[in-house]
């Protein structure tokens, strides 16, 4: 059986969320383990997933309203214990020091572009992880 990554993905658009799974599809790369997707609409979501635990990463939209990705990004990364890596979805390459500020492991830029996409999302698939180290 093959290993499968849970990826959380939020924003408040549901189109976004759309974008982000086309773009990956059930894997983003050959070397990267299958992804299933769990999405969230709202920060208070996010949190109560990443409670529950068995995250691999999350997806988070820097243009969601009322809070966007890079301030869910700030808070889980101070709050939770071995947070998962970040690849933070930016509305101008111009924001990427406000994704470096929120501390995000990676960042692509809306529209969802997929192979760049999918090529981020799986670099941060292959990182050990420290939960299970």
């Amino acid at each position: 059986m093959q290993p499968t990554a849970t990826v959380l993905v939020y924003s408040d658009d549901s189109n976004t969320r759309e974008q982000v799974r086309l773009a990956c599809g059930r894997r983003p790369s050959p070397d990267a383990p299958l992804v299933e997707f769990l999405e969230c609409a709202t920060p208070a979501a996010v949190l109560r997933e990443l409670d529950r635990g068995g995250i691999d990463v999350c997806v988070l939209d820097g243009e969601a309203v009322p809070m966007g990705g890079m301030g869910v990004c700030r808070q889980i990364k101070d709050e939770v214990f071995h947070c998962p890596p970040v690849l933070l979805l930016i509305g101008r390459p111009q924001d990427a020091w406000l994704a470096t500020w929120s501390r995000a492991d990676a960042a692509v830029t809306l529209p969802v572009e997929p192979v760049e996409f999918a090529g981020a999302l799986a670099g941060l698939l292959r990182r050990p992880r420290l939960a299970s180290a």
